[in-house]
């Protein structure tokens, strides 16, 4: 199989390339490393281009081919500082892989996220009404609407992750997971410090687990899909497990949320049934699981 990451030298997107990698299949990553980086593709065994995916020179140069692309690329932040460029680049380029995914007749698997629930009704349903708090998910929003004028006619798949976290994202930085920020100031002998009361609540899913998501789009109907674990874990119910994980007793420090409450998400929780259903896909691993593989990575 033929495929396309665009954004593969990001968290998610170098997981994922890395794994299609492992398994046999042609993989060219599309990155122009702006938020991505070149060792997130340690190993990689296929092609790099360096390149936007909002420029439609970039895109349209690319030799044809592809089996399924799969758009990872995005401004990513929900606080990052020009929502007008979030808007233009996410937009964009998911444009412009609707039109190589059109051109190529190949299968097209993009990134939404769950930020476009945000403070509404928990569990997260995919048909509930929409709750925009950035421009992120704003931009998101447009293009799973985008997305669905193509459900009738071509295989295109998105997939709303909720909270995700594990190898490779430390290149983030501040955007980087809850669990990266908090594991690493308790290996550093630190506090973990949260919001005041530590009741917020996440649906944490590990990155492998949206690998899979990804591979399990390719034979599901067109759609977008809820990717989360079902299960939503309180800041303070973390920091337990963190201590538990390493061995500490560390006992949180809580400080005021320094957001405006109306643009900040309290809770995430997946509602699962769709994605159990109609894409096949349940996460294997558990919080605890994946904490006890990941926690030691994090430096």
């Amino acid at each position: 199989m033929k495929c396309l990451v665009t954004g593969g030298a990001g968290f998610i997107g170098s997981n994922l390339a890395l794994e299609l990698s492992r398994r046999g299949h042609d993989v060219t990553v599309l990155d122009n490393l702006s938020f991505g980086h070149e060792q997130n593709l340690k190993g990689f065994k296929g092609a790099f281009v360096r390149g936007d995916v909002a420029n439609a020179e970039v895109v349209r140069g690319l030799k044809g081919g592809f089996d399924v692309i799969f758009h990872q690329a995005a401004i990513t932040d929900p606080r990052y500082p020009d929502a007008s460029e979030t808007l233009r680049q996410n937009v964009q380029g998911f444009q412009y892989a609707l039109e190589l995914a059109a051109r190529d007749e190949a299968k097209l698997v993009y990134a939404s996220t769950a930020s476009l629930y945000g403070n509404g009704a928990s569990p997260q349903r995919e048909d509930q009404p929409k709750e925009l708090l950035s421009a992120y998910a704003q931009s998101k929003l447009i293009m799973d609407e985008m997305a669905s004028h193509h459900f009738s006619e071509r295989h295109v798949v998105g997939l709303r992750y909720f909270n995700v976290f594990g190898q490779h994202e430390e290149h983030k930085g501040r955007p980087a997971s809850m669990i990266y920020h908090l594991a690493k100031q308790m290996k550093a002998g630190q506090k973990p410090r949260i919001f005041k009361m530590g009741e917020q609540k996440r649906d944490h899913i590990f990155v492998k687990d949206c690998v899979l998501a990804n591979l399990a789009a390719l034979d599901a109907p067109s759609g977008v899909y809820n990717v989360g674990t079902g299960v939503g874990t309180s800041f303070k119910e973390l920091v337990s497990l963190l201590n538990s994980t390493l061995g500490t007793a560390l006992e949180p420090e809580y400080f005021d949320m320094p957001y405006d409450p109306k643009t900040y998400q309290m809770n995430t929780q997946a509602d699962i049934r769709r994605a159990s259903g109609l894409l096949g896909f349940k996460a294997e691993y558990d919080l605890k699981r994946a904490l006890t593989e990941y926690v030691p990575t994090v430096s």
